[in-house]
């Protein structure tokens, strides 16, 4: 019944509706419902309060939550009284901080980042990092920092921004997300990652640029069967919006799990983009079947970018068993084969829903995984040619300067530029039920988030980020964010005792690995590196 009554009129209109039908009784006539005197005008006052909240264009709850969605913002006045309580508790069923979300929304809307009376952080508590600033601040003519990412191999490289999105399918968006998405893309020339869910139909509307990922479903460019097609990859890498590719080999929110969409979900949208049968499951395998070991990996890679005539090739993956990362590395060493890039998911990360155990216990941190990429390819002297990007839980510039500091090149950022498309974290994502549109298939649901409104939002958040981090660049004395290293950050290890990050992280010297099989003088992660192969994903008996 509930269902059947949600297709004439959204139940969550009840209050917008019980208002109009209520006015039209008093107005006919008082008698029959024994209202008079004010009553009229206040049924009158709250149905043009619903209409106008179907109208306007900036706030999605009101649009799907007419007159009732005003709780929230009446909630929200009060919130430093009743957080504790209500809304945005600060507790472990909010997966982000307050203070966070409030930036990203500050950022997002173009309004002032500035908060008085200091600090909210526990500056005493162990783990707090901050970095050092100099006497002598410098001064950055600009702030839209980027990076050329394209080896030697690669005759198309790309400028990438050091902020993007990261990735974030159709299908777990809804189209108005992405459309808006990657308008602000276009509008603050930076990259939209388009997640394994393939190029849609609403990623080419406004011709952002894209990093077109590929999973092990080979979406967009699967054969029948569901294994990588050749020729239909040739048919999406050749649009001019396809700016690099990469291969997805895990994911921080649920690292070696592979994954259904339900036949249900599968629309004619979702089919159309990733190259599958409307209604059927679309399953997305655990492992890869193009390649099995790491030079077979290396191989795929030059595949892809031959047929993509050039472009930058990379991987992703968050790092699980440290063989299997040198394995990949010995392999880029013997076969010459080498990615543009390589994108470091961190643990921590993940928009999507993945089952508990997963997201909380399996894959290694983006701290611990970063550093890792990053000293193995200074160990076999490969940095150089190899571009780092970073994603998990990145919101703010000092997340990027940390990221940086750490080993990456570029961030990225998904939960970051949900909050810009107008994301409360209502944790119901993998329902259909969305309060702001965002993560849901439910037409009605979208219409609330308005796609040149939100494409603003995501381009100021994009570029009040940037500034940001400019501004802790001169504050630093420093004069590009590649100058960003370790020893600029601090952090508290006990209440009495701070450490430069460079004395807590693992260090490994330039070309270190290259002709050392011993891991005397190595740390710890490495000792499984002389028995790593680029034969096999496995390690080599003792």
């Amino acid at each position: 019944m509930l269902d059947k009554l949600n297709q004439i009129y959204p139940v969550r209109y009840t209050a917008f509706i019980a208002s109009v039908v209520l006015l039209i009784f008093t107005l006919l006539g008082s008698g029959v419902m024994g209202m008079s005197g004010w009553w009229p005008l206040i049924f009158l006052g709250l149905s043009l309060v619903g209409l106008y909240d179907l109208q306007q264009q900036h706030h999605a709850i009101l649009r799907n939550y007419p007159i009732i969605g005003h709780l929230r913002f009446m909630l929200e006045t009060i919130r430093p009284e009743i957080r504790q309580y209500f809304l945005e508790s600060e507790t472990e069923a909010a997966p982000f901080s307050r203070a966070q979300r409030g930036l990203v929304y500050a950022r997002a809307k173009d309004a002032s980042d500035k908060r008085p009376f200091g600090t909210q952080l526990d500056v005493r508590a162990v783990g707090y990092e901050w970095i050092n600033h100099s006497i002598a601040p410098s001064v950055l003519s600009d702030h839209n920092f980027r990076i050329h990412v394209g080896g030697a191999h690669c005759t198309q490289p790309y400028s990438i921004s050091l902020f993007n999105v990261s990735a974030m399918s159709f299908g777990a968006l809804s189209a108005n997300a992405i459309m808006a998405l990657n308008q602000g893309a276009k509008m603050g020339g930076f990259a939209h990652d388009t997640g394994e869910g393939s190029i849609s139909r609403h990623h080419r509307v406004h011709g952002g640029d894209l990093i077109w990922e590929i999973g092990s479903g080979y979406f967009g460019c699967r054969d029948e069967q569901g294994h990588f097609s050749p020729e239909r990859f040739v048919e999406n890498v050749r649009s001019e919006q396809v700016k690099m590719v990469e291969i997805k080999l895990s994911q921080g929110a649920k690292p070696g799990h592979g994954g259904v969409l339900p036949g249900p979900k599968v629309t004619a949208e979702i089919a159309e983009a990733r190259g599958v049968q409307i209604g059927e499951d679309c399953v997305s395998p655990a492992a890869h079947s193009s390649f099995s070991t790491p030079l077979e990996l290396m191989q795929f890679v030059q595949t892809l970018r031959t047929l993509s005539e050039g472009k930058p090739v990379g991987i992703k993956l968050c790092i699980g068993h440290p063989w299997e990362w040198f394995g990949m590395v010995k392999a880029m060493q013997e076969s010459g084969i080498l990615p543009d890039f390589v994108v470091v998911d961190g643990a921590e990360g993940g928009t999507g829903a993945a089952p508990l155990e997963f997201s909380d216990h399996m894959g290694m941190p983006l701290q611990e995984g970063l550093r890792l990429v990053h000293n193995t390819l200074v160990g076999v002297g490969l940095r150089d040619q190899i571009r780092v990007g970073a994603s998990g839980k990145i919101v703010s510039a000092f997340d990027m300067a940390r990221a940086i500091a750490l080993g990456a090149d570029w961030c990225n950022s998904a939960r970051g530029f949900m909050f810009a498309l107008g994301c409360i974290q209502a944790q119901t994502c993998h329902t259909g039920n969305c309060p702001t549109g965002v993560t849901t298939q439910d037409a009605k649901r979208q219409m609330a988030l308005v796609v040149p409104d939100k494409a603003q939002r995501v381009h100021n958040f994009h570029e009040n980020t940037l500034e940001a981090l400019q501004e802790l660049m001169q504050a630093a004395g420093l004069h590009s964010p590649s100058e960003l290293s370790t020893k600029h950050i601090m952090r508290r290890v006990t209440e009495t005792h701070v450490q430069h990050l460079s004395e807590l992280v693992d260090n490994v010297a330039p070309g270190a690995l290259l002709h050392n099989d011993s891991v005397m003088d190595l740390p710890d992660v490495f000792r499984d590196w002389p028995k790593a192969s680029a034969s096999s994903f496995q390690l080599l008996a003792a």
